[in-house]
Order: structure tokens, then sequence, then C-alpha cells
């Protein structure tokens, strides 16, 4: 009897490239005004289904940062426009120096845990 070959060697694992291409496109938020953070989300959604092992924990891992990121948003950005509104009369000044600052700190923090993700997917580190 012959062995099959095996056209699996020396592949990535299911869902790995994907995950990958997520990563870099959420590291990429702040340069690009979070527009890739948007495609590296339907990114993760697509690679989902055919990720397995390591690579769907940093998936899933991609899509839970994104929401939780994205609702603190949406709130600093609430933050703001409250803020925005009240320093008409000079008392939401100091507020909307804060959430803005609130929110440059989020994109940043959003980055920064991009970049260990990956550094963890690269090494099959599971998050």
């Amino acid at each position: 009897m012959t062995n099959a070959p095996d056209f699996t060697a020396g592949r990535e694992p299911e869902g790995k490239v994907g995950a990958l291409i997520a990563w870099a496109l959420f590291i990429l938020s702040i340069p690009s005004a979070n527009v890739l953070v948007l495609i590296g989300l339907v990114v993760s959604y697509v690679s989902r289904g055919t990720a397995t092992g390591v690579a769907r924990q940093h998936i899933d891992a991609q899509i839970a940062l994104f929401w939780s990121v994205f609702w603190w948003t949406i709130a600093a950005w609430v933050g703001i426009f409250v803020s925005a509104l009240a320093s008409l009369v000079l008392i939401g000044i100091p507020f909307l120096l804060l959430f803005l600052l609130l929110w440059f700190l989020l994109s940043v923090w959003f980055t920064i845990k991009s970049v260990i993700g990956l550094l963890n997917l690269l090494n099959d580190k599971p998050i």
C-alpha cells in the first residue's frame, strides 16, 4: 500500500492568515482613522467559520476586542458631545479635554493590544 501525500505539510493552520490580516488592519487603526478596523472586523468574521485552534482563539479575541472598544468609543463620543455643548458656558471645557484624552487613550490601547495579539499569533500562543 502506498501512503497518500500530505498536502497540508508546510501550510498555515486554517484561519491563521485571516487572523494575521485582521491584526495588521487593527494595528493600522490610528493612521487610517479607524476605517481599516472595520475591514479587519469583516476579515475576522469571514475567517471565523473555517478557523481552528489558536487561530480561532485569536479571531474570537479580535471580535471581542473590537466590540468592547466600539462601545467605549461611543461612550467617549457622547461625553465629547455633551462636553462640547457644556463648553458653550465654559464649564465643560475640562470635561471636553478629558473625554478627548479618553478617546485618544482608547485608540492607543486598541493599537497596543493588537500588536500584542499579532506577536502572540506569530508565536502560536493562545490569547
